[in-house]
């Protein structure tokens, strides 16, 4: 418990009243049109800055959640910070306009920015608290990782997720959850069972629960100040559960007066916490009429300015608006990424040359991490030298626990939103996470956290914070008996996302080297590894020495020819070699180019390349209608039209599932007798 006696309550109503009068001024702005939506906190202020004066700013780390505008306040975020948000302005120094309001961020104050999904920065919260783990920092030096939201957001099943891996490492996470309830319209007793989120979870183990009024500013600091001591003495994680009201509407896009009855509204606003600790402050004597007066000038005063500071202030340039999707300082595609293979020896399987890149790494930089589910060798790690040891259901992963330990290398619950999640706060703070998911048909629980909070997270926070790791995917067909959970590609869908890096190798020797760029630069890599391919013996290669890079968006040209050009990737890249043998036969002689990366790609190379067949035909072995190659087809036919002399042909999987037959599987993708007749037909236009 804090010393009540010297708690300054006058300064934390002050920020109460300065937090409700910020969302006053933002409605009035909305209401104007000047602004262009708001979100409020009110109601929830009392709670918030009990605990924006227990933590410490620039030391532990804030996932806040927007209904957070006092806590941020407390910590040292202005009113005029808040307004630049608010009218969208360049200056705005949460996201140099890109964000909505109250979507908060800091990195001299460690808060972390915000997305607007619901629940996602649970996962993320977990990964910044276990980074200390990784670094192997003292457990009182750890800091503390706050992490908040409603009481609807606990619904999500992150937010589940998240306790299991806090609570089975004992990690300092705070968890702050603020229930109104209501999430929005629904309330409490249908979004929770037993409608108390509290009760639900005081099973799980080191997991310190406090329920307290969230609008009884004493009782609000001691559950608090318990909670961060829980989390800082290295019991575990903690979670407070503090009931508070929500005056307001959701945010100005709800009407709350269609869902609430009148009579619940005007009870809860007896439990006001701006005027229940004003009347309390003037009761016992701490302040008196003329201090609260003074108080409200200042805090009215202190609006104005900011408002007038904000609503002048410059709006975005439009050429800005792709600054930042990818790293403005390493490029990737340079000849930085460009170094000669300098190894020898006997050829090696895709599988081998995987697992030394994966070690060369670890061996060269400390901070580079590796987890997933059954990426280690032994889960038991007494057991580690009584077994052979597991290493990834495809072995890639093989020997890396043994060698580094099991603090750099683990496995992770069967859970793939929490596999990313958690590599997204591991790399906020500095660690390069390399992390795998066993089969590209179940990287979609984890799609969430990838498209909203991965690859955004740079150009959202206007640069101020990156996330850089590696998503190793295990993809596609040609292996009998995987059926339609264990054969996607699905490349289209990752490659549609600004701010991804999406990689897929032909070859071991391309693999090796690709991916050691892709945990070198500094962007989040997706890195999709074709089962077929694992263990081929046309695509070995010897190993290429510890810092072989190739930089992304070279394509190779796999074979010259002269009279039709075929662009392709990963599997089907042996399929054209074995087409254009057939074909060659009577005089036709494909050029084929393997792009090895799908974003970037190299243009240039397709370019030139058709500029000498004047003929081409995209081939990739996902679904034909809306694919990659759909893309390359409309841009080739679009700025390459003049040097066409046939139309654009493209080769892609059947609109259906792989099935467990092999028949069917076969029926499905694209073989090479396909190639070998698009190859003929274009050709011969």
């Amino acid at each position: 418990m804090p010393d009540l006696s010297r708690v300054d309550f006058v300064r934390l109503w002050r920020l109460m009243l300065l937090a409700r009068s910020v969302d006053d001024q933002e409605i009035l702005l909305k209401r104007q049109n000047r602004t262009h939506f708001q979100i409020s906190g009110a109601g929830h202020e009392c709670v918030q800055v009990a605990a924006g004066v227990t933590l410490r700013p620039g030391h532990d780390w804030f996932y806040p959640y927007y209904r957070d505008r006092a806590l941020v306040l407390t910590l040292g975020v202005t009113v005029a910070d808040m307004l630049l948000a608010a009218a969208g302005s360049s200056e705005d120094p949460a996201s140099s306009g890109r964000q909505m309001p109250s979507h908060w961020c800091s990195p001299r104050l460690h808060i972390v920015s915000q997305s607007s999904p619901t629940g996602t920065q649970f996962l993320q919260a977990v990964g910044t608290a276990e980074a200390d783990v990784r670094l192997d920092t003292p457990p009182g030096d750890r800091p503390v990782v706050y992490c908040s939201s409603g009481e609807g957001a606990t619904s999500e099943g992150e937010f589940w997720e998240s306790l299991n891996v806090a609570c089975g490492l004992r990690l300092p996470v705070l968890y702050l959850i603020q229930d109104n309830a209501y999430a929005i319209s629904v309330p409490v007793a249908q979004q929770t069972a037993g409608g108390s989120i509290s009760q639900l979870v005081r099973s799980f183990p080191a997991l310190h629960v406090e329920e307290v009024d969230g609008c009884d500013v004493q009782a609000s600091l001691g559950s608090l100040s318990r909670a961060a001591e829980w989390c800082r003495s290295g019991g575990g994680p903690a979670l407070v559960h503090a009931h508070v009201i929500r005056p307001y509407s959701h945010s100005l896009s709800d009407d709350e007066t269609q869902y609430r009855p009148e009579p619940e509204r005007i009870q809860e606003q007896q439990r006001d916490p701006v005027t229940v600790i004003e009347r309390w402050l003037l009761s016992s004597g701490r302040a008196n009429a003329a201090q609260i007066a003074s108080i409200r000038d200042e805090v009215t005063a202190t609006i104005e300015s900011a408002t007038r500071t904000a609503m002048a202030a410059p709006m975005p340039c439009a050429e800005t608006v792709t600054a930042n999707v990818y790293s403005p300082e390493v490029d990737p595609t340079t000849s930085r990424f460009e170094t000669p293979a300098v190894g020898d020896g006997e050829d090696r399987t895709m599988v081998d040359l995987i697992n030394a890149c994966l070690r060369d790494e670890m061996a060269h930089d400390s901070k580079v991490v590796v987890f997933g589910e059954d990426v280690a060798d032994c889960g038991i790690e007494g057991y580690l030298h009584r077994v052979k040891g597991k290493g990834g259901v495809f072995k890639v992963t093989h020997g890396l626990q043994r060698e580094f330990g099991s603090r750099r290398v683990f496995n992770s619950p069967l859970a793939e939103a929490a596999i990313v999640g958690r590599a997204i706060g591991l790399a906020l703070r500095g660690l390069k996470p390399v992390v795998e998911i066993q089969f590209m048909d179940y990287l979609w629980p984890a799609f969430m956290q990838i498209r909203d909070e991965m690859a955004t997270m740079r150009w959202r926070s206007g640069g101020r914070f990156s996330c850089p790791l590696v998503v190793r995917v295990a993809n596609g067909g040609y292996l009998h008996g995987g059926g339609p959970y264990h054969s996607q590609t699905a490349e289209s869908l990752l490659t549609h996302i600004p701010g991804l890096r999406v990689v897929a190798p032909s070859c071991a020797m391309d693999a090796n080297g690709l991916l050691r760029t892709a945990i070198r630069c500094d962007d989040p890599v997706i890195f999709l590894e074709h089962k077929h391919l694992y263990r081929q013996t046309h695509n070995r290669g010897p190993y290429p020495g510890p810092d072989f890079m190739l930089p992304f968006g070279r394509a190779r040209i796999v074979r010259p020819g002269t009279h039709v050009t075929v662009v392709t990737f990963g599997a089907m890249v042996h399929r054209a070699i074995q087409a254009a043998r057939e074909v060659a036969r009577e005089g036709i002689e494909p050029e084929i180019v393997d792009l090895r990366t799908l974003q970037p790609f190299d243009w240039t190379t397709i370019a030139d390349s058709i500029g000498r067949t004047n003929r081409v035909i995209v081939a990739h072995e996902d679904s034909l209608s809306w694919g990659y190659g759909a893309e390359l087809s409309a841009r080739i036919a679009a700025e390459l039209f003049e040097l066409l002399d046939a139309p654009v042909g493209r080769i892609g999987g059947r609109d259906a599932f792989v099935a467990y037959s092999p028949v069917l599987e076969a029926a499905t993708l694209p073989q090479v007798a396909d190639l070998v007749a698009a190859i003929r037909a274009t050709a011969r236009y």
